[in-house]
C-alpha cells in the first residue's frame, strides 16, 4: 500500500508517495538520497512536514522521512562580551525542533528562546531561515553538514556559506544539498538574549533590548502562538496548517511610498499604516496586516479551506479539503492584497508538485 503523504503534513494534505524511507541516522540520509540519485529517482527529503504543502497527486518519487535523532553538547570558550560560556548545540536534522529548544532552555542556553513552538525539525531550520519574535537561525547557526548531491560528500559548510536572508537560504528552492546535522553556538546563562519584538515586550512587561528569565521568555512565546493557533493541537483544526504561509513583504523605499499612496487612498490619509525598516534601507510589511485589510477575516473561506480563526497568516485544513482547495484560497487571498495594495504576497511553505503561479482568481467578497 502506498504511504499517504497527508499522514506526514501538518496540514494534513498530500498524495501517495511513489516510495518511501525513513532515516535514522546521518550515515542512513545520505545512503537513500545517494542510491535514489544514482538510480535516477526523484528525491523528497521530509521532516516534520510543517512547512509543506503537497499536491493532491503525491509524489512520484522516493520520499525519506529524516529520523535521526543525536543531540550534543561541547563546550567552546567564553563569550569576551558578556562572559557566559560558549556552548555548541550539535543536532541531527531529525531531532524535533521545539523540544530540543526546550531542552536548551532547561539547560540555560540562550539563542533560540524566541522560537518555542515552531513545528518541525531540526534539518529545517537553516533551510528556511526559521524565525519568530525578533529572533532566527541565523544568529545561531554556526555550521551545518549537508550532503552535496553533486558530488555524493558530506560538506562542512559555515554560517557564511549557508547564504542566510529572510526566510531563505542556499537550501531553499535548491536540491544540491540535503541537511544532515546542524551545529548552533549558543550562550549558557539564566536569562535570553535582549527581547527584539513589541508584541514580546509588551506582554512580559519588559523594555525593548531588556533580556529576561530563559524559562520565561519561553513561556511567553508558547502563549503567543497558542493564542494565534500556531502550536499544533490535535484537538483544534485552527493549527491544522503550514504555520505562516506568506512572508512579510520587503518593499524598497519607492515601492512603499507607492504603497502608502494606496492604503491611504484605500483606508483613509489618517490610517495607520505599519512599517518597520530594515538595516539595507528596505521596509518589511506586514502580510497580516495586508490580508486582514484587504477584507479577508480569521475564518473566512467560503469552500473547504479556511484562514485560522486566530490568525489571518495561517490557511488551514478544518477537514476534508484538498490540496487544491487550499491553494484556491491561497490564489484568491494574494489576488486580493495585490489588488487593494499593490503587493504581491509570497508563500513561505515549499510547494511540491504545485505551485501559486497561473491560476489567481479576482477576490469573491
Amino acid at each position: 500500500m502506498s504511504t499517504m503523504l497527508a499522514d506526514h503534513t501538518t496540514l494534513g494534505l498530500g498524495g501517495p508517495a511513489k516510495a518511501f524511507h525513513t532515516a535514522d541516522s546521518t550515515d542512513e540520509l545520505v545512503r537513500l538520497v545517494t542510491g535514489a540519485d544514482r538510480d535516477g529517482e526523484r528525491v523528497l527529503v521530509l521532516g516534520g512536514g510543517s512547512n509543506l504543502v503537497v499536491a493532491d497527486d503525491g509524489f512520484p518519487g522516493t520520499v525519506v522521512l529524516v529520523a535521526s535523532q543525536g543531540v550534543t553538547l561541547t563546550g567552546a570558550g567564553t563569550d569576551p562580551e558578556t562572559g557566559e560560556e560558549v556552548v555548541l548545540l550539535r543536532a541531527d536534522a531529525g531531532v524535533e525542533w521545539d523540544p530540543l529548544v526546550g531542552r536548551a532552555v532547561e539547560e540555560g542556553l540562550n539563542g533560540i528562546e524566541f522560537l518555542s513552538g515552531i513545528p518541525g525539525r531540526v534539518g529545517s531550520t537553516p533551510i528556511q531561515n526559521v524565525g519568530a519574535y525578533g529572533q532566527d537561525v541565523s544568529q545561531t547557526v554556526r555550521e551545518v553538514l549537508a550532503l552535496d548531491r553533486t558530488t555524493g560528500e558530506l560538506v562542512t559548510m559555515s554560517n557564511a556559506d549557508c547564504g542566510f536572508t529572510y526566510r531563505d537560504s542556499v537550501f531553499k528552492g535548491h536540491d544540491r544539498y540535503v541537511v544532515c546535522e546542524v551545529v548552533f553556538e549558543l550562550r549558557r546563562g539564566g536569562l535570553s538574549r535582549p527581547v527584539r519584538y513589541a508584541e514580546v515586550a509588551r506582554t512580559m512587561g519588559a523594555a525593548a533590548g531588556e533580556r529576561v528569565p530563559l524559562a520565561r521568555a519561553r513561556e511567553v512565546v508558547l502563549g503567543l502562538r497558542r493564542g494565534k493557533g500556531m502550536v499544533l493541537d490535535p484537538a483544534d483544526p485552527d493549527t491544522r496548517s503550514a504555520g505562516s504561509f506568506f512572508t512579510n513583504p520587503v518593499l524598497a523605499p519607492e515601492e512603499y511610498a507607492a504603497f502608502r499612496e494606496r492604503a491611504a487612498a484605500r483606508l483613509g490619509a489618517d490610517a495607520e499604516v505599519p512599517g518597520h525598516p530594515d538595516p539595507e534601507g528596505n521596509v518589511k510589511l506586514s502580510a497580516a496586516w495586508l490580508i486582514d485589510r484587504a477584507g479577508f477575516a480569521k475564518g473566512y473561506g467560503a469552500g473547504p479551506a479556511r484562514i485560522s480563526g486566530k490568525h489571518t497568516l495561517a490557511l488551514t485544513n478544518p477537514g476534508g479539503a484538498s490540496t487544491a482547495d487550499l491553494l484556491d484560497l491561497a490564489r484568491e487571498v494574494r489576488a486580493g492584497v495585490e489588488e487593494a495594495f499593490g503587493v504581491r504576497l509570497v508563500n513561505e511553505p515549499v510547494m511540491v508538485g504545485v505551485s501559486l503561479e497561473g491560476g489567481d482568481r479576482s477576490p469573491a467578497r
